[in-house]
């Protein structure tokens, strides 16, 4: 199978070649010529096995082939879970359970695992540039620390991540480099991708990225929205819609994937906080990328969504694409109630990015809507203490291994948004 650029100015070519360029050479976005159905029965019980069915068929023609099953091995360690809500036909899929309590977790390892096994011995090291809204920089960050061959620099918007998220991506030291630049994410965005495109820098240094942009971060996404819709439909014999809370709509588009790789998935529903591009879109206006605005949920604030780019080059025009999502807009004092009402209307302490998602469901709830729906819980809401805790009147114990990333010492630098900035810490 081949891979093409979204914009149609690369020749096609092989998986390999895009997981390590990141970012196509006329500036799109990698996507596979088709999208097959799995290569074999899921193993629906088994995350890994399910990747490696889901995977399979991209990398048939890739020098990773025979690999490809122990790679999911380590990438897919940890669960998915679908948890039953106290609400009527409704579940929760727990996406937060790896080293760094967010979604990013999975798709990361799964990337750093691919680019080592490609790596040559001789070659020279690998940056890996990420720009992060709060979550992906600690996942990649975790993904490639002290491995060899490999250098991580991770831009983040100062001031607009939570302060636990800021220590995640600033624990790490050794060859990880965390950056807060003087923006928004939007600006941090803009920043690495003018860097991938700079075929001055990219003679320096070797370079690729970790961003959902990233084939490598989009297609194991995939995995664990076909693990939850095949069991799902195995036990209750009827699909499973998805509430997918969004920000640069990788996640989203990973579910869409799923779908179009034939598995039992009805509808998905996108949510946003006020960061409102998406719905306006998505209700009839142009698309039209603003500057993105500070909210509670800060993983979220997106102005510009790269991953749209691929949405538009799989639907024929903008009515098709219409009519294959919905989105919806939660403002932050919406945010704020539904913490504050979860543990009781839904037995959950959700984080301020999933709690969009269960305010849509409980709006089509009560718009009659009696589909069966699964929210996607996208971080461990211990990330976001300062939001949530005060809500639900009591402490979020974090996870161990948010725990241990806390008890480390934290260092960052600070970074002009400005690419003559960058491009100096990025030459050697």
């Amino acid at each position: 199978m081949k891979f093409i650029s979204t914009r149609g100015g690369t020749s096609p070519t092989s998986i390999d070649t895009a997981l390590v360029a990141g970012l196509a050479p006329d500036g799109g976005l990698y996507v596979p010529e088709r999208l097959p159905s799995p290569s074999e029965q899921l193993a629906y019980d088994d995350l890994a096995a399910t990747a490696h069915a889901v995977l399979a068929p991209y990398f048939v023609d890739s020098a990773l082939r025979d690999q490809l099953r122990d790679i999911c091995t380590h990438a897919f360690n940890f669960p998915a879970p679908l948890r039953a809500l106290t609400s009527s036909d409704a579940w929760l899929l727990e996406l937060f359970h790896g080293p760094t309590a967010a979604f990013k977790d999975y798709a990361a390892r799964f990337l750093a695992e691919v680019l080592s096994r490609l790596r040559q011995p001789d070659s020279p090291p690998t940056t890996i540039l990420v720009a992060t809204s709060g979550d992906t920089g600690a996942a990649v960050a975790a993904a490639f620390h002290r491995r060899p061959g490999f250098n991580v620099v991770i831009l983040y918007p100062d001031g607009r991540v939570s302060p636990r998220q800021a220590h995640g991506l600033e624990c790490w030291g050794d060859n990880v480099r965390t950056y807060r630049v003087a923006g928004t994410f939007d600006d941090c965005q803009r920043l690495a991708k003018q860097a991938l495109s700079d075929s001055e820098l990219r003679a320096q240094v070797a370079l690729t990225t970790a961003n959902s942009i990233s084939l490598g971060r989009l297609l194991p996404q995939a995995a664990y929205y076909a693990q939850a819709s095949a069991r799902f439909h195995a036990e209750h014999g009827t699909t499973l819609n998805f509430i997918v809370p969004t920000g640069n709509l990788g996640n989203a588009s990973a579910a869409l994937v799923a779908k179009r790789m034939g598995l039992p998935i009805g509808e998905i529903v996108l949510a946003t906080n006020a960061n409102d591009v998406l719905p306006r879109y998505f209700d009839g206006a142009d698309y039209t990328p603003q500057a993105g605005r500070a909210t509670l949920a800060n993983a979220m604030d997106v102005g510009a969504p790269s991953n749209f780019e691929r949405l538009r080059y799989w639907h024929r025009d903008d009515a098709e694409l219409r009519a294959a999502l919905r989105a919806y807009a939660v403002d932050d004092a919406t945010i704020q109630q539904t913490i504050r009402q979860a543990p009781q209307r839904h037995g959950v302490v959700p984080c301020p990015h999933t709690a969009t998602g269960l305010h849509v469901l409980e709006s089509l709830h009560e718009r009659g809507d009696a589909r069966p729906w699964a929210v996607v819980a996208t971080a461990h809401p211990a990330k976001f203490e300062g939001i949530v805790e005060p809500l639900v009147g009591h402490a979020v114990e974090p996870p161990p291994a948010l725990a241990a990333a806390l008890a480390r010492p934290a260092a960052s630098q600070p970074l002009a948004n400005d690419y003559r900035a960058l491009y100096k810490e990025l030459s050697p």
